[in-house]
């Protein structure tokens, strides 16, 4: 399963608009240029997040955009799901016809498992944690779980 482009830059510019918001409206044009993301993708995006009640925009001079809420409250999970970008490792999109002759594939649990498990942890994170990582605050749901200790004989997984 990989996160598409879209995802990655949505969840890239609400931080950024998290970060900067105590000064007033940001604009998609200063996202755009520090985050090196198309103004055009990111009026995609913040359409689809302000359809969603993520972030809310204020018209005129000095205009620009705000989080609709809080940042505590904004998950990732949110953010991914408001640009239409399914979590989803199987192949089948969930109808359960991954396998031959469209039938469910004998790895089908494990895919779908693996699904709940990353919504579970996306939803875990808020943005306001991302916001305290990138500032060097410790978060504990971003630690990597590679660093914790393993019990005796057990190694890390490669990167």
């Amino acid at each position: 399963m990989r996160l598409t482009t879209k995802g990655r830059f949505a969840v890239t510019a609400m931080m950024d608009l998290a970060m900067r918001q105590s000064r007033g409206p940001v604009t998609l044009a200063a996202i755009s240029e520090r985050q090196h993301i198309s103004l055009s993708y990111l009026e995609q995006l913040f359409g689809k997040l302000r359809r969603h009640q993520l972030v809310s925009s204020v018209r005129g001079p000095g205009g620009g955009y705000n989080l609709a809420r809080a940042a505590g409250s904004v998950s990732v999970a949110d953010i991914i799901t408001a640009v239409d970008e399914p979590l989803d490792a199987t192949q089948c999109g969930g109808k359960e016809n991954c396998g031959d002759d469209d039938r469910r594939c004998m790895t089908h649990d494990l895919w779908e498992r693996l699904n709940e498990k990353m919504y579970e942890y996306l939803s875990s994170v808020s943005l306001a944690d991302l916001v305290a990582h990138h500032s060097g605050k410790h978060v504990a749901v971003l630690h990597d779980w590679r660093a914790a200790e393993k019990p005796k004989g057990e190694t890390a997984l490669a990167a």
